[in-house]
């Protein structure tokens, strides 16, 4: 049962909050005012002994749930063993076994690949860039509009999100070419839904645009995308985009990078989001939710292509031990169960999420897609689709106070993306305290 408490965050959470904002970056966006005690599974409590229902898992980390048995046990087991020995030094098993089990599961349709483990994601696409430029030979990389691929500065030079993301940190990464991604609920070519659905692929853009005026084919080393447009508004594309893709890689001799570090890992119902779309790619990368909440990432490619010389590329925590560890905890227990679950859960969450569009204006002619746990709902004010930016920050916040974690992406886009292990029931309760929410916020801006 979640409590409800006069204010969130109390005084104890109020306190915290203040004493962070003396000393933290303020680089850091604006946070929701939730201060975490303690988690279990799919709920949290905050500092005060408020009780909330996560379907945010932090940021689609938390996949088996927070502090799952089988994966604290297996952090405490390796932690009494060793924390940190370098695994570009040294070897260690729990490294070697997770290497093994993630070129197992690689989406390369059986064939042999290799792992670099990281401590991250960003760190993970760095990689991934590397490696394709010292393949081919060629300097150039194609990304999207909309996409997000990390902080550091060669997966910020990728970015296609947000301008504040890139504002004051250029000279940016050279080489690196944006084109669109397939969206046909908002058409950045400006065709009408049906239209953009029928013409709007990628072939002809970059073909005929990118590659006649911009940059020759054989100088580009590789095209990066997300089967799933994360911080870009949980976009799905068309099965035929992502099959364009490849086909446009293997016709120039172009690595096709996929960035699984918010859809894989069993989120969409699949080991790999780009399982949807039967496409096969030649790098992945991956991080979130690969550690169950411990710091890790990986790049994996296929076996001819991580041929790199020794000392061509190194880390110094990355594949760290104790998150390896929970990172084979983590693999066992997605593929016992919680795979399947996402699946059927992720169907319910937009089955429900259809049914809402008859009563609530701000979904009537909204966009509500995903796959598996990684669903978004697009909110907007009319029929002509106006961002409902305002309102979608309403709703958060609502449901902050009514005991519901619950994330925007893009700029009007509420996300869910709740553990990969969450429970029927609390999937309910949830999405009875989100259309509580967004109830709330519709009254206040005029639209019930």
């Amino acid at each position: 049962m979640v409590v409800n408490t006069a204010v969130r965050p109390g005084p104890n959470g109020q306190n915290l909050i203040a004493r962070d904002d003396e000393v933290m970056s303020g680089s850091i966006v604006p946070r929701y005012p939730f201060v975490m005690a303690r988690g279990e599974g799919a709920k949290v409590w905050d500092v005060d002994g408020s009780e909330y229902i996560d379907f945010a898992a932090g940021i689609a980390v938390t996949s088996t749930g927070h502090c799952h048995p089988k994966v604290v046990a297996a952090i405490i087991e390796q932690a009494q063993k060793f924390l940190h020995i370098a695994g570009t030094d040294y070897y260690y098993e729990v490294q070697v076994r997770l290497a093994e089990r993630l070129a197992e599961i690689a989406p390369f349709g059986g064939d042999p690949a290799r792992v670099f483990l990281t401590n991250s994601g960003a760190e993970a696409v760095e990689g991934a860039i590397k490696l394709a430029r010292w393949y081919t030979k060629r300097p150039n990389i194609i990304a999207f509009l909309g996409a997000f691929h990390g902080r550091t500065l060669g997966a910020v030079s990728l970015n296609g999100s947000k301008v504040v993301q890139k504002e004051g940190f250029a000279p940016f990464l050279p080489g690196v070419y944006h084109v669109p991604y397939n969206n046909p609920y908002r058409c950045l070519h400006g065709r009408e839904q049906a239209a953009c659905e029928t013409h709007c692929i990628c072939g002809d853009y970059i073909e005929d645009v990118l590659f006649k005026r911009l940059v020759p084919p054989d100088s580009v080393a590789a095209i990066i995308m997300e089967p799933i447009q994360g911080e870009g508004g949980y976009v799905v594309p068309d099965a035929r985009f992502v099959q364009q893709l490849r086909e446009i890689c293997d016709k120039h001799g172009i690595l096709l990078i996929v960035d699984e570090v918010q859809a894989g890992i069993g989120r969409t119902g699949k080991w790999w989001a780009i399982e949807h779309f039967g496409v096969q790619p030649d790098i992945v990368t991956s991080a979130k939710g690969i550690a169950s909440g411990m710091p890790l990432g990986a790049f994996i490619s296929r076996k001819e292509i991580m041929s790199w010389p020794p000392g061509s590329h190194g880390t110094t925590f990355g594949g760290n031990p104790v998150s390896c560890a929970a990172a084979l905890a983590t693999l066992d227990l997605i593929e016992a169960g919680y795979m399947v679950n996402a699946a059927e859960q992720g169907v319910f969450i937009r089955e429900v999420l259809e049914e809402m569009q008859s009563h609530h204006p701000s979904l009537r002619y909204g966009r509500i897609a995903g796959l598996g746990l990684m669903t978004g709902a697009e909110l907007v004010l009319d029929e002509v689709r106006t961002p409902a930016q305002d309102l979608r920050n309403a709703v958060e916040n609502y449901a902050l106070q009514n005991g519901l974690l619950l994330l925007g992406a893009g700029s009007n886009t509420l996300r869910f993306c709740p553990p990969l292990m969450i429970e029927r029931e609390t999937v309910q309760a949830g999405l009875e305290i989100f259309e509580k929410s967004l109830t709330q916020a519709e009254q206040d801006a005029g639209l019930l």
